[in-house]
């Protein structure tokens, strides 16, 4: 079963965003961070990204 979706204080870059995510779709970290590289070259990826920061909740 998935993890819940919550950003860890362990094994992130910025702020936790990717690794929430692949933590939670069971996926590799690398392969979300490359998706929000790809996103982010059509400008969306950025704000996406500051969304999630913002709504995902900081792990214990």
């Amino acid at each position: 079963m998935a993890a819940t979706l919550v950003r860890p204080r362990r094994g992130k870059i910025v702020a936790g965003v990717c690794a929430a995510l692949a933590d939670r779709f069971e996926v590799p970290r690398a392969f979300v961070r490359l998706g929000f590289i790809f996103f982010g070259l059509f400008g969306v990826g950025e704000f996406v990204y500051i969304v999630l920061w913002i709504v995902i909740p900081k792990g214990n």
